[in-house]
């Protein structure tokens, strides 16, 4: 009898730390990226329009190009060279895309908006480097 309270109790405690588990993970749906964007593709019209204040005439320029973005990097991604292709030919291709993409926005935004674009998601937008700075290193006790 003790030994079954015991199992009872273990199945009890394990069930409740699995819906504890199960109500804390992530959703892109309750818990967007910090800084606005979305996943790989970046940020949205909407969040763009808000965080750069879009002028009417500027955005449906801003959503020609993010579509032109979302299928330069479709069509990169459906190559069938893809898969094979080294990491560094893949960075290289991909900053390509998002070099020519800040050229165009660049081209729509004011320079006030530019820079705003260019620091959402901490990103060096065409950069040299592209991607996110390496993290630091840690302190030495």
């Amino acid at each position: 009898m003790l030994i079954a309270a015991l199992a009872a109790g273990a199945l009890l405690a394990c069930s409740s730390a699995l819906l504890a588990q199960d109500a804390t993970t992530n959703t892109p749906a309750a818990n967007p990226p910090a800084g606005g964007m979305r996943g790989r593709g970046g940020p949205t019209l909407a969040q763009l329009t808000t965080a750069l204040n879009l002028t009417d005439d500027q955005k449906p320029k801003v959503q020609a190009v993010l579509d032109d973005q979302k299928k330069q990097m479709t069509d990169l991604r459906n190559d069938p060279d893809f898969s094979s292709m080294s990491q560094a030919d893949r960075r290289t291709k991909m900053q390509a895309i998002r070099a020519d993409i800040t050229a165009k926005m660049k081209a729509i935004l004011t320079d006030d908006q530019f820079s705003k674009y260019q620091k959402m998601g901490g990103r060096n937008r065409g950069g040299a480097g592209g991607g996110n700075p390496p993290p630091a290193a840690a302190p030495q006790n």
